[in-house]
């Protein structure tokens, strides 16, 4: 409703939004029907399609994210091709690829794993159904799975992160040229909110990742990490990027005192 906010930066921050939302929707309520019923059991198609919905969403927000850093590439080291090189049109199309990335690539997940016939035990360490928990489970030959996990993973995740750091060296770059301290604060402070959520989602989501396959992680230690994984950041995202962004803090500050006024 609000025109000011109908920029780039502003509808990749709604498309994030609606994507934690629906990750939160995915695993949350079987989250908790675990903790407060004692509801332990999921069938194993209900199983696969909370996989999917988990694994693809994680796909989309990276992909958001890699958006992100491209637009503030692109408004600082660029800034008077901006508005021509992030159209809306341009906006779609960023969309559609990352979502379409992400189905067809986790798409095939489930696929490998619903081939599989023999398990050595049904009960998934974890409260929420994450590929390699149930590929462990198998007692057969689970080479492929692994092999294409690891594929999606890079594909997705490492392919997004490198980009994102060659965006920010040479936003750097572009940052310490500028002549005046001034504009070089502004210039850091505009990424600084973008910095702190990429920190947070790709360093838990490589710890999670990794730890499975090579890593010797205590089975409590990694539960909690992978749950915090899921679950802080987009819990986090909404204060992170209200707070550090002024034009949201703005218009959110005049929504409760409209609130206020209102009820006085």
């Amino acid at each position: 409703m609000e025109r000011s906010l109908h920029q780039p930066m502003y509808i990749f921050l709604a498309v994030l939004a609606a994507t934690d939302l629906s990750l939160c929707a995915a695993i949350a309520p079987k989250m908790l029907a675990i903790f407060w019923f004692g509801s332990c059991s999921m069938a194993f198609d209900a199983c696969l399609t909370q996989l999917f919905f988990i694994h693809a969403l994680q796909g989309v927000e990276s992909g958001i994210l890699l958006a992100m850093a491209f637009d503030r590439y692109v408004a600082i080291c660029n800034p008077l091709r901006y508005t021509s090189i992030l159209t809306p049109l341009s906006l779609v199309w960023v969309m559609l690829i990352v979502a379409i990335r992400a189905t067809v690539l986790v798409g095939i997940l489930p696929i490998l794993l619903k081939r599989l016939q023999l398990f050595q035990s049904v009960v998934i360490v974890h409260s929420y159904c994450e590929h390699m928990a149930v590929v462990k489970l198998a007692a057969e030959d689970v080479h492929i799975n692994k092999s294409y996990g690891l594929f999606v993973a890079f594909a997705i995740l490492g392919f997004d992160m490198i980009f994102v750091f060659i965006s920010y060296i040479l936003i750097f770059q572009a940052v310490f040229r500028l002549p005046q301290k001034e504009a070089r604060l502004k210039a850091f402070n505009t990424c600084t909110a973008h910095i702190v959520v990429f920190m947070e989602f790709y360093i838990l989501a490589f710890f999670s990742f990794l730890s499975h396959r090579f890593g010797h992680v205590s089975p409590y230690a990694h539960i909690f990490l992978s749950t915090i994984y899921l679950l802080v950041p987009p819990a986090l995202n909404p204060i992170v990027y209200g707070v550090k962004t002024k034009e949201i803090r703005k218009r959110v500050a005049q929504i409760f005192i409209l609130k206020i006024d209102s009820q006085q």
